[in-house]
């Protein structure tokens, strides 16, 4: 028996139509089991489902040795990780993780015209946003200097710096890379159905337990949701792709002034973005580039955003945008009456829970 599953969705050489046959898992249900394993990892929560006959306990050592490896290589929190070294000009030498994400980074940046950036540090350190205590007041035009992904570039695997005093940020990208790896240890294990979500990133293969695509959910965008799935605005189905959500609605702060700092930054201009896009999902090949495109998204603002996921679909990358609006209320609501309006890509169409009365792009 097959079942059609989602259309056009997560080939990183075109758009194709994926249809699943119950095999593996489905039709094994006598001899192979799914398991389910949770506990955290950067500092955030791990959920994995996956069918296999290994033990949870053997999946989780597995995962926390990717997640000492990931915190040793990209953290900005860990003082004694590679990229804190970077960061400080003790070393210029990258690892294979850093390397790739600056490459993948670079490609983001060129087609966001600039508004997604990894040697955003400076700015995140004087927002607040790095765990450090934020300035009084920022001075943007000064730590501007130190901000452009042209001024650095990679020789014989070091990094040049055009200014020392430059430092990269791989929040925006180091979560979805770590998920990108959780899978991989997956696959070396023979798993073929699974699901991994890190801290809300997300990438599945194959089919649940039910035989039928992964089901996952979007988060209503309402400022202050600190729940675990308790508001959801939208069920999407999916399968043998990554999804990954940005959103100013958790990260923020209100400053003397009384204005919203939120955590979204645009490197082109140093200011905190506030926009009528209040969360971006995006549904990509790999969770490095969701996670990445998801905060480009939000650094562009409404309308730039969408114009640009109209282009990006061409290339597989599908987006659910939820804006504020006099549109739909979120499912299972707010507690505020608040109400917003929904743009996603026309390929994701028959994976959403409902459609009516949003606006495909």
């Amino acid at each position: 028996m097959s079942h059609e599953v989602l259309k056009n969705i997560c080939n990183k050489l075109s758009v194709i139509v994926l249809i699943f046959c119950i095999v593996g898992c489905g039709s094994m249900q006598d001899e192979r089991k799914y398991v389910t394993v949770d506990g955290e990892m950067l500092g955030t929560f791990l959920h994995i489902v996956a069918c296999t006959d290994v033990e949870p306990s053997e999946i989780y050592a597995r995962m926390m040795v990717l997640d000492s490896v990931a915190k040793r290589s990209m953290s900005i929190f860990d003082e004694e990780s590679l990229l804190s070294r970077i960061n400080r000009g003790e070393t210029d030498s990258l690892d294979a993780h850093i390397a790739y994400n600056l490459e993948l980074a670079r490609r983001v940046n060129q087609i966001s015209g600039g508004a997604y950036d990894v040697t955003i540090k400076p700015l995140t350190s004087a927002y607040g946003f790095a765990r450090e205590n934020r300035e009084h007041k920022v001075n943007v035009d000064s730590l501007l200097e130190f901000v452009g992904m042209e001024k650095i570039s990679v020789e014989d695997g070091r990094l040049i710096k055009a200014d020392e005093r430059m430092q990269l940020d791989f929040n925006s990208i180091a979560k979805g890379y770590t998920v990108d790896l959780a899978v991989e240890e997956l696959e070396r294990l023979g798993v073929e159905n699974y699901l991994v979500d890190i801290g809300g990133e997300v990438r599945c293969k194959g089919v649940n337990k039910k035989g039928v695509a992964w089901r996952v959910g979007i988060e209503t965008p309402f400022d202050g949701n600190q729940s675990n799935g308790e508001f959801i605005q939208q069920v999407i189905s999916l399968s043998n792709c990554s999804m990954a959500t940005s959103g100013n609605y958790r990260r923020y702060y209100v400053n003397d002034d009384g204005r919203k700092v939120a955590h979204t930054l645009d490197p082109r201009t140093g200011e905190s973005v506030i926009s009528e896009l209040l969360s971006a999902t995006v549904v990509a090949p790999t969770c490095a580039e969701a996670d990445a495109y998801g905060t480009m998204f939000m650094a562009l603002g409404k309308e730039r955003a969408i114009e640009l996921a109209r282009q990006m679909a061409e290339q597989g990358v599908f987006v659910y945008f939820i804006t504020s609006g006099e549109g739909k209320t979120g499912e299972g609501g707010t507690g505020d009456g608040e109400e917003f309006d929904v743009y996603y890509s026309s390929q994701l169409e028959s994976a959403l829970s409902h459609s009516e009365g949003f606006s495909a792009l």
